[in-house]
C-alpha cells in the first residue's frame, strides 16, 4: 500500500465524470454528500456502484467519497463503479487482473449518437409516403 491520505480514481461513463476517494474508514459510500442509498434510490444502481468493493474483498472496510457529475443516474453509477476500481487498483497493484476480468477498468465508449439533419433522431427518418 502506498503511503497517502486516500486513493484517487476518476471514472467515466456516457456523459458523466465521478472523482472518487477511498479513505480508510467504516465502509461508507456517499455521492455529492449522500447516503449512496439516498442519492440513486434504487437498489440496482446501488449494487452497480458497489461491485468493485465487492470484488476486491478489502480485509479492511474503506469509506468512499464521490463527487459526481453530468448524465443520468444509469450513467452516473457506471462512472462510479469505473472510478472505485481505478482507485483499487492505484491502491493495491494487485488488483488490476481481477478488476480487468470483470471489466471494471475498461472505460465504455459507447455514448448518444448526434441528430443528422433531415431526421427526427440520429437514425429515425420521417414516415415515407408515396403519393
Amino acid at each position: 500500500m502506498a503511503d497517502a491520505t486516500y486513493f484517487y480514481g476518476l471514472g467515466r461513463r456516457k456523459c458523466a465524470v465521478a472523482r472518487v476517494r477511498l479513505l480508510q474508514g467504516d465502509g461508507r459510500v456517499t455521492v455529492n454528500g449522500k447516503p449512496v442509498a439516498d442519492y440513486f434510490g434504487r437498489g440496482a444502481l446501488e449494487a452497480i456502484v458497489r461491485q468493485p468493493l465487492v470484488e476486491a474483498a478489502l480485509p479492511t472496510p474503506f469509506t468512499v467519497v464521490v463527487k459526481v457529475v453530468g448524465g443520468g443516474h444509469a450513467g452516473q453509477a457506471g462512472a462510479i463503479r469505473h472510478g472505485i476500481a481505478r482507485a483499487l487498483v492505484r491502491m493495491d497493484e494487485g488488483m488490476r487482473p481481477a478488476m480487468r476480468r470483470k471489466g471494471f477498468l475498461t472505460r465504455d465508449p459507447r455514448v448518444k449518437e448526434r441528430k443528422k439533419y433531415g431526421l427526427k433522431r440520429a437514425r429515425k427518418a420521417p414516415q415515407y409516403t408515396k403519393r
